[in-house]
């Protein structure tokens, strides 16, 4: 959540800051910032609002300088406004600090540091580290680096932080923990951000920091890294594989647009180079090693937060149906607090689009410590939960700008399905022929769903006939069951509209109860499994007057004869129709959200990588 970008280097700071901030929108934010140090001044300029509105209040300031740093917040203490957001300044204006996490023990500090005479002018936690850092710069007469390293010994919480002084030109100071930041090292310059995004621009090598490291970064000098613990270590640089063609719209209105019209290419790239379906041949280089526990297993947890925990429960009926081995799909946030028992012949798999999402992170240390093997599922190459787990797997769904998330859903579902196959080729609970079949319909899905997409201009006469409806409920048996949840989580995500999904036998033990003329019900219903008790179901809400929104199979005539609209989608083995069914609810979604004018990519409240609890 927010979005940090800084630069030192002998280029203007301010174009690579302001744009690198219209870069990290799609995080989720409410106010925004700028500090420039120039002519031994250091100039902090913010305000509520979106990045375009801090870049109008700049016209006229001074925004000269070489060194700045930069920040998109997203309020956690203290209301959105002009004084909370960041950068906050020490109470001095010497030092300056921009911020993403939470420090949880910031009141005990704040009072101590009133105790010694200090005074505050916002109601946030960050104002609070850049005065303990002063207070411990100008007490224990140490330089920059020094002060912080000892400030962030005595901080409680989660952080990802720069600082920047008025008295030092030529350094800036970084810090992580809990929150990602990377550095790009340049030529003869440096830039920092919370992701590749600013980034990929300048320069493709990059350093990723890890938990409790403090980088040193002086202009001309070598990158610096340390630990908090005050131990030197060797930075490890990378390549970034982004380009910066996928952070661009495209010619779509939208990026969730185009990210959901690059799905049959991000599916592909899951499965290539893993599915060889004329050789009947699927494996996931990532957890090789990891096979025999993965079949030996005496269960599986899926712990993961969102849309990540959707594709989680997709994948708990693929490897259980496939493999047979048990398996369990918890919200992490919950996870981690419930005391939950854990084995240590137990396989924990970690699902984050970001890989960087606090509450999943908090669950890999919860089962590290009880000794389970911990893999991890994410599309963010780098990335903390990359880091942390044992092993695991990239979903290569690309970079995904929109909030609302929509390929690496089904990128997620593709490696749970490659990871299903996989254990079941190897325990031999799959005979030879079922495999190949399955396999052989897998390696078809991206062109199925270039077929479903030509369905939008249906989909969007079905939004401009329900954008101002206030409740949907979406309905789906079996493996569309997690569809019909994410279904229903993209519409309020986007819309604000509220809706629920539920399995369609639970309709009758409570939601029925809110079936009327008013309500329309997204049935997600192709001719495949429990297809007739569907069409029960069906009929039940037709019975009391409910308006029906079916996704059917191609060339359905039963359905069709009960529902008002009808979605058709090609048809495919059953437990593959997640990913294609998938597509017209994500459009249904996003039409709907467009004609109620809501801002699609970056919906309000909401931040693309959630690194706070």
């Amino acid at each position: 959540m927010c979005g940090i970008v800084a630069y030192i280097g002998p280029k203007d700071a301010y174009p690579i800051l302001i744009n690198g901030l219209y870069r990290l929108e799609y995080r989720g934010y409410d106010s925004a910032g700028i500090a420039l140090l120039h002519d031994k001044k250091l100039s902090v300029y913010k305000t509520k609002g979106k990045v375009s509105e801090l870049e109008e209040h700049l016209q006229g300031k001074n925004i000269s300088g070489n060194i700045g740093i930069a920040h998109t917040r997203w309020a956690t203490h203290g209301e959105p406004n002009d004084i909370n957001a960041h950068p906050h300044s020490s109470e001095s204006e010497d030092l300056a600090i921009i911020h993403n996490g939470i420090i949880e023990n910031y009141l005990t500090l704040k009072e101590e540091l009133m105790s010694r005479g200090h005074k505050f002018r916002s109601f946030t936690d960050t104002e609070v580290l850049i005065n303990l850092i002063e207070d411990i710069q100008n007490n224990e007469k140490v330089d920059l680096p020094e002060a912080v390293r000892i400030a962030l010994n005595q901080v409680i919480g989660a952080y990802a932080i720069v600082v920047i002084s008025k008295h030092d030109p030529d350094i800036l100071i970084a810090a992580r923990k809990g929150s990602p930041l990377v550095i790009g090292l340049g030529k003869d310059d440096f830039y920092i951000a919370s992701d590749a995004t600013p980034i990929v621009e300048f320069t493709k090598n990059v350093v990723y920091l890890d938990d409790q490291e403090l980088a040193i970064i002086r202009r001309n000098k070598d990158l610096k890294i340390k630990t908090i613990k005050n131990k030197d270590k060797t930075p490890y640089i990378q390549k970034l594989e982004m380009s910066l063609n996928a952070l661009e719209k495209g010619g779509f209105e939208h990026f969730m647009l185009k990210e959901i019209y690059e799905q049959p290419r991000s599916i592909h790239d899951s499965f290539r180079g893993r599915l060889n379906a004329s050789k009947g041949d699927v494996r996931v280089g990532g957890i090789i090693d990891y096979e025999t526990k993965l079949i030996n297993a005496k269960r599986i947890i899926i712990v993961a937060c969102g849309t990540s925990w959707h594709a989680g429960l997709v994948g708990e009926y693929l490897i259980e149906d496939l493999a047979r081995i048990p398996v369990e799909v918890e919200y992490a946030s919950e996870f981690r607090y419930r005391n939950p028992v854990i084995y240590e012949d137990d396989v924990v798999i970690a699902i984050s689009q970001s890989g960087e999402t606090a509450d999943t992170l908090a669950a890999i240390e919860l089962a590290r410590s009880k000794g389970a093997t911990i893999l991890g599922i994410c599309n963010v190459v780098g990335s903390s939960i990359a880091r942390a787990t044992d092993a695991g797997t990239y979903t290569h769904a690309g970079p995904e700008i929109g909030v609302a998330s929509t390929k690496a859903f089904t990128a997620q579902v593709t490696v749970l399905t490659l990871i299903a196959l996989r254990l079941a080729k190897i325990k031999g609970t799959i005979s030879t022929s079922r495999f190949f079949q399955i396999i052989h319909e897998l390696e078809m899905i991206p062109d199925l769903i270039e077929k479903t997409l030509k369905v939008d201009p249906v989909v969007k006469e079905i939004a401009g006939k329900y954008k101002d409806v206030r409740n949907f409920l979406y309905l789906g048996r079996g493996y569309n069951f997690p569809v019909a949840l994410e279904g229903a989580l993209k519409l309020k995500e986007i819309s604000y509209i509220h809706a629920e999904g539920y399995p369609a036998a639970e309709m009758k033990h409570g939601p029925i109860a809110l079936i009327d003329e008013e309500m329309p019900v997204v049935f997600i219903a192709p001719n495949k499994g429990m297809y007739e008790k569907v069409i029960s179901n069906i009929q039940e809400v037709k019975a009391r007057k409910g308006k029906v929104i079916a996704v059917v199979t191609e060339g359905d005539t039963s359905v069709k004869k009960l529902a008002d609209y009808c979605i058709e989608i090609p048809e495919t083995e059953e437990l593959l129709v997640p990913l294609v069914a998938t597509i017209p609810l994500q459009l249904l979604s996003y039409h709907i959200a467009v004609m109620r004018n809501c801002n699609v990519d970056q919906p309000r409240n909401l931040a693309k990588s959630v690194t706070v609890e």
